[in-house]
């Protein structure tokens, strides 16, 4: 441990590890034979206390008050705290040495029975205490101060934000609620697993380091293979290779990916982020559009038990289905702005007037997309469906079959933010290699996320891809909706940091 660590409390607990072995105590033994976790130790109260049963418990100390020959303490387990009463008289004075050298922050496992105290504490009477690990290091202490109304109130120092991220685990430790969101993502992730697999898709992996990236409109981290010197670029999406699946023939194929996009980290992007994409042969997006409804309405029941969730003070309904609007509505509803009467030059002016900017040539359609993002996106609070963009907006996708200049493409929105992305999927060979083109002149013309040329990709299309509906949207995005949490930092274990100075 480093010097500059060593402080008071480190040093008596380093004392009382040499103690531990003068007295031939491991204070880390290999394994614990726990038989009663404290959900199953509550949910059978009675019985236990009428069987006095065996049990073996197992938590680390949270509360910890010894006074003479008596000691009481908190253990707590993933599913809560419960108290453990030890008695030096019942232990033995061996075993309560163990007692007398426990710290708040060690883990320990106790075999008794269970009683309630004369105050009607529900606890574990110890027969026998066995440390399992010592901590070294203390954790911090919530305090306790009086206010001035004389009521006790907990205040947490371990509070400072860049800390919880830097040390999720004491984080955890000392937060439920912190712990709660991870195991609600887990119950999220599983919800939209069954329904997938449900519906009958199969569950497949592609690569994260691919010769070429693409699927998305982002800027790549790029490294270097050295056996093969080759570069190599951290997937930015698993679009081109699912599709590669549906053209293999499995029809329906789903994927949860870790996407990585060198980009500025805010309050909904990270660099590292967990996406779910969905492909289905025969479909089209409005078939994408029902999946992505059910998904978000079963994965809110999952974490909530409901369908409405209150997001940072407003109430948001998942029910599905959900209203339905093309952009140019959208922009006409909620903007006040009716583009399909302007010229070009209008749409440029207006766009300006607003504060819009693009990098690169002006074109209507990019226009049109500036446009709904200054004037709808935010406005956009109830979950929406947005429809037929302008061709500008991806090269992935099959233009629109009745309007000229439209493509077949859906995004879905809630709370102001874009939830996902999903398209009739371009299955033309021959128009997709032009789109492709025009997004690599269209990157030497000075934007700055482009897709690039990808020939084996071609290659998989040319070969054959049966009409196909396919979905992308952000894992991350949905968890922080659904558990109302107001940073993307908040419902990733371990957010990317910068080095502390």
């Amino acid at each position: 441990m480093a010097m500059q660590d060593m402080n008071d409390q480190v040093m008596a607990r380093l004392a009382k590890l040499d103690k531990f072995k003068e007295m031939g105590v491991d204070a880390y033994p290999h394994k614990f034979n726990r038989t009663h976790d404290s959900k199953v130790l509550k949910e059978n109260k009675d019985a236990l206390m009428v069987t006095k049963e065996p049990v073996a418990f197992a938590g680390r100390v949270v509360r910890f008050n010894r006074k003479g020959k008596m000691c009481f303490m908190h253990l707590k387990d993933r599913y809560g705290r419960l108290q453990v009463v030890v008695a030096r008289d019942e232990v033995g004075e061996e075993n309560y040495e163990i007692v007398k050298m426990t710290d708040l922050g060690d883990f320990i496992g106790v075999n008794g029975t269970m009683f309630e105290t004369q105050s009607g504490e529900y606890s574990v009477r110890a027969e026998k205490v066995t440390m399992l690990s010592k901590a070294v290091r203390p954790l911090p202490v919530a305090k306790e101060k009086v206010d001035e109304n004389g009521n006790k109130v907990v205040f947490n120092e371990f509070a400072d934000v860049d800390t919880r991220y830097r040390q999720r685990y004491i984080d955890m430790a000392l937060n439920d609620d912190v712990k709660e969101v991870f195991i609600k993502r887990s119950k999220i992730m599983q919800a939209i697993r069954e329904y997938l697999i449900e519906k009958g898709f199969i569950e497949v992996e592609t690569p994260t380091l691919q010769p070429i990236y693409g699927g998305a409109n982002a800027r790549p981290f790029t490294t270097h293979h050295n056996a093969c010197d080759m570069t190599l670029y951290l997937r930015v999406a698993p679009e081109l290779y699912l599709k590669r699946c549906i053209i293999g023939g499995m029809e329906k194929v789903f994927e949860f990916c870790k996407n990585f996009r060198n980009e500025g980290m805010d309050r909904t992007h990270s660099p590292e982020f967990t996406g779910l994409e969905f492909y289905e042969a025969y479909a089209d997006y409005n078939d994408m559009m029902v999946h992505f409804e059910n998904i978000y309405e079963r994965a809110c029941i999952a974490a909530n038990g409901t369908t409405k969730v209150n997001y940072q003070g407003k109430e948001i309904d998942f029910k599905a289905p959900w209203p339905r609007y093309s952009m140019i509505e959208a922009i006409e509803k909620f903007g006040g702005i009716k583009v399909n009467d302007m010229s070009d030059d209008e749409i440029k002016a207006k766009m300006e007037e607003l504060g819009g900017h693009l990098d690169g040539e002006f074109t209507r359609g990019r226009g049109i997309l500036e446009l709904f993002d200054l004037t709808v996106e935010g406005k956009l609070i109830q979950p929406t469906i947005i429809k037929d963009m302008p061709t500008e907006s991806t090269p992935l996708c099959k233009k629109h079959r009745t309007t000229a200049g439209l493509i077949e493409q859906f995004e879905p929105y809630a709370n102001g933010w874009e939830l996902g992305n999903a398209y009739t999927e371009l299955n033309d060979p021959i128009r997709q290699r032009e789109l492709l083109e025009d997004q690599v002149r269209r990157g030497r013309g000075g934007e700055g996320e482009t897709h690039p040329m990808d020939e084996n990709f071609m290659h998989a299309v040319e070969s054959g891809l049966p009409p196909t509906g396919g979905v992308g949207f952000g894992i991350d995005r949905m968890v922080m909706l659904l558990t109302n949490q107001q940073t993307i930092r908040d419902v990733q274990l371990f957010p990317l940091m910068k080095p502390e100075v």
